[in-house]
């Protein structure tokens, strides 16, 4: 089990970016959370196992289709096992 913080730069809010990353998240099997944060960054964390996480990141990288991803701040974190789905924060 791994944890992995993402921060994604870009065209990511009101393109239903965070629906989008809960759809992949349920898809890998993953726990954590998506939310808009007022800089206009779409934060995620995420637990899973280790390829689930670096398929995650992957198509996090690339965004839904009208979504413009500039970057991705990946950064691995000590996995706590806190959450037991993944969602999505207001």
């Amino acid at each position: 089990m791994k944890r992995i913080h993402l921060i994604i730069y870009g065209d990511v809010q009101g393109v239903g970016y965070r629906s989008w990353a809960l759809r992949q998240a349920m898809e890998l099997s993953l726990t954590g959370w998506v939310k808009n944060r007022a800089d206009g960054v779409v934060e995620l964390m995420a637990e899973g196992t280790t390829d689930s996480l670096a398929e995650f990141t992957a198509r996090c990288r690339r965004g839904p289709e009208v979504a413009w991803v500039e970057k991705v701040v990946a950064t691995e974190q000590k996995p706590t096992g806190e959450f037991v789905s993944f969602t999505m924060e207001h």
